[in-house]
């Protein structure tokens, strides 16, 4: 079954109505080919109306669909040959996050990402997609594994957050995310970053210093999320709204600000509603980004990646 957001319900009811005549035209005799064919046009014609106006709060809602592909969904559609690998070689493997080598249009590239889960036995197992100290640490020890064989790096982000409990505190929380910003900025191999979901804090920019950062239309990057900016500011949840649009969190905001590389747009309808054709966009943007790096010289992608990440920001004297 199908989840609908709150905003979505007006193509629930039409979906339903289409279904209800689908099932008449198989238990009658009457041809119901023009109504349907209306009602996919109606629904079709709704679907575009809702998505080209959505607000900030919605898009963030968007990015937390739980139909929404997640980083192990995008591998299975785009990559071939995908050979997961575990563990930082210090305390345990992550299962918050995933990565290994794979084959991606005919070129063997390491793929890592945060990882949701579906239902509440797979979210336990994931953490709530919010790595611990360890997941990273996997990251890092991935992303050296492909620098020595000289394989691009893909990076897949979507986390509310690092995980902040005491014991992730304790095995260095903090030092693991800042020694992965510090060798990213190094790396001689290419780096694409794409937010697929949620892009929030520290959490996010653990896996995100690369020499392409890239967000999907419907997802968000900031350092924290419009509930607990409102929480702050308000000492309540119920200004959440207010508080997405007035941290200008979607992609386009990123984007105008030259936060982020670029956008990669959805399916109308949002990545949810169609995971083949969201990944056969993503995979293709993907490909095109590697034939650019791949023809930079791997000092020049170094300097060019600093250079982008010094000049965020503003400075006042």
């Amino acid at each position: 079954m199908r989840t609908y957001l709150d905003f979505e319900k007006p193509i629930a009811d039409l979906e339903a109505r289409l279904e209800e005549t689908k099932k008449l035209a198989q238990t009658s005799n009457v041809d119901v080919t023009e109504a349907v064919n209306m009602l996919e046009l109606s629904i079709d014609k709704l679907r575009r109306e809702i998505f080209q106006n959505l607000t900030r709060w919605q898009r963030v809602q968007l990015s937390r669909h739980p139909d929404r592909p997640y980083t192990l969904d995008y591998i299975s559609l785009m990559c071939d040959q995908f050979i997961e690998l575990h563990g930082d070689r210090t305390v345990r493997d992550d299962p918050a996050m995933v990565g290994g080598f794979c084959e991606l249009g005919g070129q063997t590239v390491m793929i890592i990402g945060q990882q949701k889960g579906r239902n509440t036995k797979q979210r336990q197992h994931r953490n709530f997609g919010m790595p611990n100290p360890e997941g990273y640490r996997k990251a890092l020890r991935l992303m050296k594994l492909a620098e020595k064989f000289n394989k691009p790096i893909i990076t897949l982000i979507d986390t509310p957050g690092a995980f902040p409990g005491l014991e992730a505190e304790e095995r260095g929380q903090g030092e693991a995310i800042a020694r992965n910003l510090k060798e990213m900025f190094m790396l001689t191999v290419p780096v694409i970053c794409i937010v697929i979901g949620e892009g929030a804090s520290g959490g996010a920019l653990g896996i995100a210093i690369g020499d392409r950062v890239l967000m999907l239309e419907n997802t968000w990057y900031s350092v924290i999320s419009p509930e607990n900016c409102s929480t702050i500011l308000w000492r309540s949840w119920d200004f959440k709204e207010q508080a997405a649009e007035a941290m200008k969190l979607t992609a386009r905001d990123m984007e105008l600000y030259k936060l982020v590389d670029g956008i990669v747009e959805e399916p109308i309808g949002g990545a949810h509603n169609d995971h083949q054709q969201m990944a056969y966009i993503l995979k293709n943007v993907i490909l095109n980004a590697l034939a650019e790096l791949n023809a930079i010289d791997a000092q020049e992608r170094i300097n060019q990646r600093i250079d982008k990440f010094c000049s965020m920001g503003v400075v006042l004297e």
